[in-house]
């Protein structure tokens, strides 16, 4: 699929391995980490408090109505932006501000709500949400150290698979050619 390049690593100092690019986003990160109870103690037990707290930014996620609701509160207040760049710098107390509070009062509610559960999924000691990131970035490659055909053709149809799900790619394969046989002679 063109839209999609797979690239193969070789050099000295590595092993071969087939990798691209994948558009991951937060919900695979949460999804990812809730499937492979990455929300852990020190002793290695499952902390609660994360794994609701992912549950419960999942949910935000896929609720389209409290989405809208947030980007279109965002701009109740004409002529402010609470998303504006260097905004803490140049205006530091604008949630003291009457008429900026009054009419960004549910954004400012859905902004907190976001950030006090996100600074709860990102708490885990150890830095197991960089290191749960990395071990899904890992996803995108596949190490091909003594690998034989199969195996190769295996981790093909993985990234495959994971481009479709992660970049919406659809194989675009010309109609005129149904299967490829290599060696086969020609027909």
């Amino acid at each position: 699929n063109p839209t999609m390049p797979l690239l193969l690593r070789c050099s000295d100092n590595a092993m071969p391995a087939i990798t691209t690019q994948l558009s991951f986003t937060t919900s695979h990160l949460l999804n990812y980490m809730l499937q492979q109870n990455k929300f852990q103690n020190t002793d290695g037990s499952i902390n609660e408090e994360r794994t609701a707290a992912a549950k419960k930014f999942l949910g935000y996620l896929n609720d389209p109505q409290l989405k809208k609701e947030y980007e279109v509160s965002r701009w109740n207040s004409p002529g402010f932006d609470p998303q504006r760049p260097f905004l803490e710098e140049d205006q530091p107390d604008w949630k003291t501000d009457p008429k900026i509070s009054k009419d960004l009062s549910r954004y400012i509610e859905i902004n907190d709500e976001l950030d006090a559960t996100w600074n709860t999924i990102t708490s885990g000691p150890d830095n197991e949400f960089t290191r749960a990131e990395n071990g899904l970035l890992m996803c995108q490659r596949v190490d091909l150290w003594c690998a034989g055909e199969a195996e190769v053709e295996a981790a093909l149809k993985h990234l495959l698979n994971l481009g479709k799900e992660c970049n919406d790619l659809e194989p675009d394969t010309p109609e005129y050619i149904t299967e490829f046989y290599p060696g086969a002679s020609d027909l």
